[in-house]
């Protein structure tokens, strides 16, 4: 189903050593919150201390999470996607990109692109894939679009519609490093009818705590967290035809009954749009 080599154990190996397990890290933290084992106690620490001065963080991972699934259902099941293409994917976890995609289309191909050394060490959990789907993963930064088409076209076909998952990734781009067009370059290189994903932490005066939980993070974490007001989010879409409700809290994006009791606002916004 794959040729990458990162499943493979001397790489492996190699990866496990990268991991610095004296500072947190954000994919550990965020794993921590869904409920994974896959972190230590400096992401427990720090992740506890970030609830404690923002408590609805938690809910945050678990709306993120949800509105991928609803978003992956909406394009398989009404737009005919069966090509993702999932930049930051984090730490495996249940109903990754893939599992939703190929459980309503076997056929289904799925491109991760990361560049923890942590997420890259679990690559096993998530290169699996149906017989008749194809699932690969690419040790790679978003800041490096051209290699990553280079990559994601041995997978994908790119003369065929793509959804880019670009979830709670963009803001470890600074302002300073072209996140819009960064953004537009990945978008420019698909097809009409390619759709882009995306969620982003938002700062808000409504939400003083995440701003006072942010600055703590960047203080003692890693990578650093750039946040955006909801119209600076809005702006990754400039060009792209807007889904309803539009861009808007994870939680409200068209929720669904099965998932349960979701808060009526987080601070993480997301939204999809189409390439027309």
């Amino acid at each position: 189903m794959t040729e990458n080599p990162a499943a493979t154990d001397g790489v492996a190996e190699t990866l496990r050593e990268r991991i610095n397990t004296n500072q947190p890290h954000t994919a550990r933290i965020w794993n921590y919150w869904l409920g994974g084992k896959d972190n230590y106690d400096v992401d427990r620490a720090a992740g506890d201390q970030i609830r404690a001065l923002h408590p609805g963080i938690g809910e945050y991972a678990r709306a993120d999470r949800l509105f991928l699934g609803r978003a992956v259902r909406h394009l398989v099941g009404e737009a005919g996607i069966r090509q993702f293409l999932d930049i930051g994917t984090g730490l495996p976890t249940a109903d990754n990109t893939h599992e939703v995609a190929q459980r309503l289309a076997p056929e289904s191909r799925i491109v991760y692109v990361d560049n923890d050394p942590l997420v890259l060490a679990h690559a096993r959990a998530l290169l699996t894939s149906t017989p008749e789907g194809r699932t690969d993963y690419l040790d790679e930064d978003l800041r490096n679009v051209g290699t990553i088409l280079e990559h994601a076209a041995k997978t994908l076909d790119l003369s065929r519609p793509v959804a880019l998952v670009l979830l709670g990734v963009v803001i470890f781009i600074g302002d300073d490093e072209d996140p819009y067009g960064l953004v537009r370059r990945l978008m420019d290189a698909l097809p009409a009818g390619s759709h882009l994903v995306l969620s982003h932490t938002i700062t808000s005066p409504a939400m003083p705590d995440v701003d006072e939980a942010v600055r703590f993070w960047n203080e003692h974490g890693t990578p650093k967290l750039t946040q955006r007001t909801p119209e600076a989010v809005t702006r990754f879409f400039d060009g792209l035809e807007l889904l309803d409700p539009g861009v808007v809290s994870c939680s409200r994006w068209r929720p669904e009954p099965a998932d349960g009791p979701e808060p009526e606002e987080v601070a993480m916004f997301g939204g999809v749009a189409r390439k027309n």
